[in-house]
């Protein structure tokens, strides 16, 4: 399971469709690197659940 931002949804297709897996994936907002330290929190916040939920499914 990896998190990435928006800005990398094709990438990350294309790169599982190379290797052919595909893992859980988690979207946030992008951009990230100009983010304020809360504003990368409040991204942190509101994926916890989608992140934690594709963490234990089987």
């Amino acid at each position: 399971m990896f998190v990435a931002s928006s800005e990398f949804v094709e990438a990350a297709a294309a790169q599982g469709q190379a290797l052919g897996f595909e893992p859980a994936a988690c979207y946030v907002q992008h951009p990230i690197q100009d983010r304020s330290d809360a504003e990368i929190q409040a991204l942190a916040d509101a994926a916890f659940e989608e992140i934690l939920a594709q963490l234990v499914e089987p």
